[in-house]
Parts: C-alpha cells; structure tokens; sequence
C-alpha cells in the first residue's frame, strides 16, 4: 500500500487531476469571485440551486472532510470521495449512482434503439430528422423521407400469433439495413410503421431505394406462405420540392403511403380453417384479381399460334403505359410489356434470339409492386418498330 511521501504515488485519473487542480486555482481567487463559480459549479454536477454562500460554505466542508478521510486512511484521498460524500449527507445528493462505462452505454443504447429490431426509436427520429432537415437547409442539400408501414400485418398477428409477426417485423428490420447505405438510417416508427432518412436524395432515388426494398421484403418473406398478400406499402417527401418543415414533409409522405395503400392493394380473403390457423389449400387456386376490367380495356388481340400454345386466360393490355420487364440476371436487359393476364404475359423486345426457352424477369407494372417471376417462351411474333412480340407463361 502507497505510503505518504511515496516517491511513485498513484497516478492520478483525469477528473481527479482536475479537481486537484481547481481546488488550488479556487485558493487563489478573491471570496466573491470563487462563490460565483462554486455557484455555478454545484449547480452543473448536483443539479442543486444554491446561492453564493451556501457554496462557499458546502465548499468548505469539502475540503475539511478531505484532510479527515486522508489523516483516517493514511494516504491522499482523492476530493471527488469527500465530495459526494458531504453532498449526500446535505441531503443535496438524493441519488448518488456509481454506474460502469459499459452499463451507461447500454443505457444509451436502449434510449434510443427499439428492442424488437434493433432499429433507431421514434424518440431518436424526431431528434435526428431535425438535425438532418437542419444539415440540408444549411448546406442546400435534399434529404428524402420515406414512411413504410405492412399492409394486412394484423392479419399475421390473427391467424399466426404475436410471435410470428415479431419475426415478421424483424426480417423487415434485416431488410431495411442490407438495402441502406452508410449515410442512411432507418427507425422504427411505431407498431408496422417504419421509417427511412436518405441525405443528399431526390424523389427519383428515393422511389427506386423504396421499390428495392418492396422487391426484397417480398423475397424474405415468400418461404413463409402466409397465404395472403403482405406488402409493404411506401410513401416518400423530398426537401425542398415538397415542404420545408418537419411536420410538412412527414405529412405528405403520409398522404402518399395512404393514396398507395387505397389503390394498389387487392382484399385480403378471410380465413376458412379455425382461428388462429392457416387455411387450408385447395386443390385448384382461384386466379388473382384482374388487374383492370375488360371493358375499360380492350384485350390485345391474339397472335396466331398452335391450338396447344393459346391463352388459358384473357390478358389486359398494357399499351400506353410504361410497365417494362428487366430479363436475365447480372446483365440485365429492358423489355417494354405489352399485355398481362393471370397465365403469362407478352412483351416486345428486339432481340429475341437472346432469350432461352426458360428464363426470370423482374415485371415493372404500374401500381403493382416490382415481381420476380419464372417464364416458359410458348411463341414469337411480330412486333413493331422491327421488335418481335414473346409471349411466354408463368412457371409455377
């Protein structure tokens, strides 16, 4: 044990070095001056509002139990000992707490992460999505906001139970950080709602960060056959072209998330086996929903082709929008879609001889989610501008 008048004494730590060192400076000002930064002292480390000789005094009783706690122990002790302890014998320390490095950075942690995902909290989002707005008025950058929430999540915690839509919410989770980049940060809004801060992005960004996501949650999620469409539904606002304020950006990508919801998304079937269960499959599946009646538009006339390679099912045309197919993997190549029905699809593209006899396509269709599908080419026709028409059929 170091004795006094050790020629190698323990070193000091920073905040001891400190008060060791405030406590001679303190020694050299006049009695007002040090009342005035004691003041100000006791006030910043206790939280305690007291005046000028109140300080002064308390002060005082510091530096005397120090000299006694020394004389007792035998060694120097160090002023922070003698002054939590006079502090909390005044009453002024109500709840002295000793906490460990590691303990106050989980403390942190939990503060500002949602313990299901693991994402930023709601608490955090508003904290930082001010900061960010800030940083991108100041520095005349656009930052994008995109709001997420399940369509039919309650429909998971219903027939599955809580636990299954947790891990449901925590593959969405998993989802969101493998798609973001460095500079990004997604939260946890609350409930099946989620949200994404993406500095230095336009609307057009933004929308195909969202669509990415849309693609590869429905990826994550298709081993799961819940028997019934689970989408994730997007709306987005960009700073400056849709508002300059925090509660005006969240606004209209809250409109948007809404108008999306309203317009894209088929009904949900009720369950026909027992509460709390999955259905039961039927031998034969029901097609899905037509995408558009056929009164509104006409169906794409037929190509001739063998009575073995003719339509099961009407397609709808697609001429005149912009839905378009990207084919192959790695290199991918961009057809534009002329029709679509429950049983294949056409599209038209200029080089024909590239395609195999079977191939995937990811199918760009507007009001409907990106979807990656599996094609058998069943004929080749004509098509316009010197491009041929392939129609082919979905490989279940």
């Amino acid at each position: 044990m170091p004795q006094p008048g050790d020629p190698n004494p323990p070193r000091l730590s920073t905040e001891d070095a400190f008060l060791e060192l405030l406590t001679d400076t303190l020694e050299t000002m006049e009695r007002p001056a040090r009342g005035q930064f004691l003041e100000r002292f006791f006030k910043s480390i206790a939280h305690v509002d007291l005046n000028e000789t109140q300080s002064l005094d308390i002060w005082e009783q510091v530096l005397a139990r120090k000299r006694e706690l020394s004389e007792s122990a035998g060694k120097k002790i160090v002023l922070q000992a003698a002054l939590v302890e006079v502090l909390a014998s005044s009453n002024l320390l109500r709840l002295p707490i000793l906490m460990e490095y590691e303990d106050l950075r989980k403390l942190q942690i939990n503060a500002t992460t949602d313990p299901l995902t693991g994402l930023y909290n709601r608490r955090f989002f508003d904290d930082y999505f001010e900061k960010e707005l800030n940083r991108s008025i100041r520095y005349s950058h656009r930052l994008a906001l995109v709001v997420f929430d399940l369509h039919h999540f309650k429909e998971v915690n219903d027939r599955f139970g809580h636990p299954q839509g947790d891990v449901v919410l925590q593959m969405l989770a998993t989802t969101l950080r493998k798609s973001m980049r460095t500079s990004d940060y997604a939260f946890r809004h609350g409930g099946d709602e989620f949200a994404l801060l993406l500095p230095q992005s336009d609307t057009e960004q933004a929308t195909a960060m969202s669509r990415r996501l849309r693609a590869a949650f429905a990826a994550a999620i298709e081993p799961m056959h819940l028997g019934f469409p689970l989408v994730l539904d997007y709306g987005l606002a960009v700073y400056p072209d849709d508002g300059e304020k925090q509660d005006v950006l969240f606004k209209v990508a809250d409109e948007r998330l809404y108008q999306l919801k309203k317009t894209a998304q088929p009904p949900v079937e009720p369950p026909t086996g027992p509460a709390g269960t999955r259905p039961a499959a039927t031998a034969e599946k029901p097609p899905p929903p037509p995408i558009a009646p056929a009164a509104e538009i006409p169906p794409t006339p037929d190509v001739e082709k063998p009575a073995s390679e003719r339509r099961r099912w009407e397609r709808v045309s697609l001429a005149g929008t912009r839905a378009y197919a990207l084919i192959g993997e790695g290199v991918e190549r961009t057809a534009r879609v002329l029709d679509l029905g429950y049983g294949g699809v056409a599209f038209e593209t200029a080089r024909p001889e590239e395609l195999e006899e079977a191939f995937f396509a990811v199918l760009h269709v507007p009001i409907l989610p990106p979807v990656r599908v599996n094609l058998l080419r069943v004929y080749l026709g004509p098509g316009s501008a010197g491009g041929s028409r392939v129609g082919c059929s979905f490989v279940i």
